[in-house]
């Protein structure tokens, strides 16, 4: 029987004594705390799952500071009323709007189209500036509203109007009207979608046409090991001779895996193994009623422990390549500390990559505005009361975030100009939503967002502590410059967690554009530096100015740090089938 890497040996007297780290027993939380998370349910049902509480209180913290601040508010109304004197006097520098890509259509410099955009931008402004530097205001309750204050002005931009909008007036006229016509009809499509709990556009009326295992997740491989949570994937060597270290993907568990392994053009499965890898990918199961209970260390023993066991072992016990995508890239973090405190004589790691994960979670974005401890209590009675989180809503918070690119422009697009956003690959993958286990999502919202113990050291698997600063193995960690889920700011502060050698990119794209960033795409490229071990900390800013900066996608470069960290290359093993539980994408990713 395999050894549990992550199962904790009776401490000795003498390691008792050396104050060897050791965690609290388990909370035992009182009986009537059931009774207080039915009525915060039906709250949190109420609205959304967020707090009303902590917005109150958000809300209040800033608007009684900003009565008292006689100083600022004469600053607001002087920029409200001289046009002109909006980037002077709120010291906004270069705006943000000036480039917004909602009012690129040449007909905005035309009045009366200039007249609306002005006016719209200017109170932005404004409002950009009533929310910061009012004194006395915590910094996170200014960012909660400067946040709400941006998705209510956001409904009563001049583009989400027709007749303020030149290009929809453009399209009135060029179709006599039927433009609004089609918008109608495509609204009415979406209305039903959400009456049946489905996501808006994948009704019959837009069938996609792109399906799991036929245009998506195509990569030929096999599942090579399952279990409750999780299916293991073997894909299929492409070259005649392979490196003799194996990469296993750990994907996060909020989407399906295929975002790693879209269409052929977009899929980095297959760009590794056309590469000379013999690669490994986790599908997570999507769980329900019965998987309540499946927490962060359910998925470390079950997930990554077994899928580096398995891996392992199929590759004649060669030590792995793990790579780790947004919260797989954390489970992964804390995987690899746990292991690195056991001293195993045959080490599972050879290298390890994250990719869009973050590790220190003080500053995780506008992803942590729905976090307060409040927010929490009330999502964690929503959670518990259901068993899970639901896909729908999840998506609800990931479309918040970016509202302008996922709301506003698809409405614009489909509802004015009467146009359908042609299916992309990743549109596909976003819209093919999973549930969350309570226990999981609890345990991350609690130990990463909430009380940032991983960074602090004070995070436990199997009762014992684990350390960042224990991971000795080489590691590269792939951030990008408009991530809105995993800042990279916030992904960067690694550098202050381990001392080993780090590799960091900073590539160009978003959370997900900047990840599938496959060689050949226009107007892409990263920013690279490498820290020796032991190396000076460098902070965010001195980084950029010192990172070498290269035109391209990351792919190659990141595919040359797995070659040089490998041995050298050997005859590809044959895979008998039957070892495979059958072809890839599994049965897991099906699940709806």
């Amino acid at each position: 029987m395999d050894r549990n890497p992550f199962e904790v040996e009776a401490p000795s007297m003498d390691a008792a004594v050396a104050g060897m780290p050791s965690c609290p027993p388990p909370h035992r939380e009182p009986s009537w705390r059931d009774l207080d998370r039915v009525i915060q349910a039906a709250l949190g049902h109420m609205s959304g799952g967020v707090s009303p509480i902590s917005l109150y209180l958000d809300c209040m913290d800033w608007a009684m500071h900003l009565a008292i601040s006689p100083g600022k508010q004469t600053t607001l109304l002087r920029a409200a009323l001289r046009p002109d004197a909006v980037g002077a006097d709120l010291r906004l520098g270069r705006s943000p709007y000036l480039k917004d890509p909602r009012f690129k259509h040449p007909g905005w410099t035309h009045w009366p189209y200039s007249a609306y955009m002005a006016a719209f931008q200017r109170m932005e402004a404004c409002w950009a500036a009533a929310t910061t530097e009012v004194s006395g205001v915590t910094p996170r309750h200014q960012s909660v509203v400067s946040f709400l204050g941006r998705q209510m002005l956001d409904t009563l931009s001049p583009s989400n109007v027709w007749f303020a909008n030149p290009e929809v007036m453009e399209a009135v006229q060029q179709t006599h009207g039927q433009c609004l016509v089609r918008g109608m009809i495509r609204m009415q499509a979406d209305a039903r979608d959400l009456a049946a709990g489905r996501a808006p556009g994948t009704s019959e009326s837009k069938a996609t046409g792109l399906r799991v295992g036929l245009d998506l997740a195509i990569t030929p491989g096999s599942v090579v090991y399952s279990n409750k949570i999780m299916e293991l994937i073997r894909y299929t060597p492409q070259t005649p001779h392979v490196h003799p270290e194996p990469v296993l993907i750990v994907p996060s568990w909020l989407l399906k895996y295929y975002i790693l392994d879209l269409s052929p053009r977009n899929s980095l499965v297959r760009y590794l193994v056309e590469s000379g890898h013999t690669v490994y990918m986790i599908s997570w199961k999507n769980p329900r009623e019965e998987s309540k209970d499946w927490g962060l260390d359910t998925y470390l023993e079950e997930g990554l422990r077994a899928a580096l066991h398995h891996t392992s072992h199929e590759m004649d016990g060669n030590p792995v390549h793990a790579v780790g995508y947004c919260l797989g890239g954390t489970l992964l973090a804390v995987g690899a500390a746990a292991l690195a405190r056991k001293h195993a004589r045959r080490p599972l790691l050879k290298s390890m990559t994250l990719l869009a994960a973050q590790t220190d979670f003080s500053e995780p974005g506008e992803l942590g505005l729905f976090t307060s401890s409040s927010g929490v209590s009330f999502l964690d009675a929503l959670m518990w009361q259901q068993g899970f989180l639901g896909g729908k809503q999840l998506a609800g918070v990931f479309q918040l975030l970016n509202s302008r690119d996922l709301i506003w422009s698809r409405m614009t697009h489909e509802y004015l100009l009467g146009r359908d956003l042609p299916m992309t690959d990743l549109m596909a993958w976003n819209a093919d939503t999973t549930r969350l286990p309570y226990r999981l999502h609890s345990d991350v919202l609690h130990n990463m967002y909430l009380e940032n113990n991983l960074a602090g050291g004070r995070l436990c698997v199997a009762g014992e502590r684990v350390a960042l600063a224990d991971i000795q193995v080489p590691m590269m960690v792939v951030a990008t410059e408009k991530d809105h889920i995993s800042p990279w700011r916030s992904v960067h502060k690694i550098h202050l967690l381990t001392h080993g050698e780090l590799g960091f990119v900073l590539c160009s794209g978003g959370h997900n554009v900047g990840i599938i960033n496959p060689p050949g795409q226009p107007k892409r490229y990263f920013r690279w530096k490498t820290r020796s071990p032991g190396g000076a900390y460098v902070s965010p800013d001195e980084w950029v100015e010192r990172a070498k900066l290269e035109e391209g996608s990351w792919w190659p470069h990141w595919q040359g740090w797995l070659a040089r960290h490998s041995g050298a290359k050997a005859p590809a093993p044959p895979y008998p089938a039957a070892k495979t539980l059958g072809e890839a994408p599994g049965t897991y990713v099906l699940e709806h």
